[in-house]
């Protein structure tokens, strides 16, 4: 499996996470970032959140070159916190496909109110 970003010169944002093969005897995996922004899909104003995501991982694991890139593309949408949420998970589970994985956004505090979304696969209904 060769890297599609890891090593290279990359100028734009990316739409899929390079993985590589999961070692043996890793049980979970947490990645966060500090540095998400996107703007708001009604008043254009722009959003910052802090995202982490938890996941088990089966066979792959995520790249963490790849996923600053994938993050870095959400500064040019227009997404809501829950709308995040639910792409990131749904990016990492197309993926790595892991045997279990939470994202969770908190947006920063505007207007006074932050935004805390948790998004689950497999979901917990």
């Amino acid at each position: 499996m060769e890297a599609k970003y890891l090593g290279k010169t990359v100028k734009h944002p990316v739409e899929e996470l390079d993985t590589f093969p999961a070692p043996d005897g890793v049980g979970q995996v947490t990645m966060t970032s500090d540095e998400v922004a996107s703007s708001c899909p009604i008043t254009g104003q722009p959003d910052f959140y802090t995202v982490k995501i938890e996941y088990q991982p089966d066979a792959l694991c995520i790249e963490s070159k790849s996923l600053k890139l994938y993050l870095w593309g959400f500064a040019t949408r227009a997404v809501f916190a829950e709308k995040m949420a639910a792409d990131i998970l749904d990016r990492v589970v197309a993926d790595i496909q892991p045997k279990r994985c939470r994202v969770i956004t908190i947006q920063k505090a505007r207007g006074g109110i932050s935004i805390e979304t948790i998004a689950e696969y497999p979901n917990p209904e």
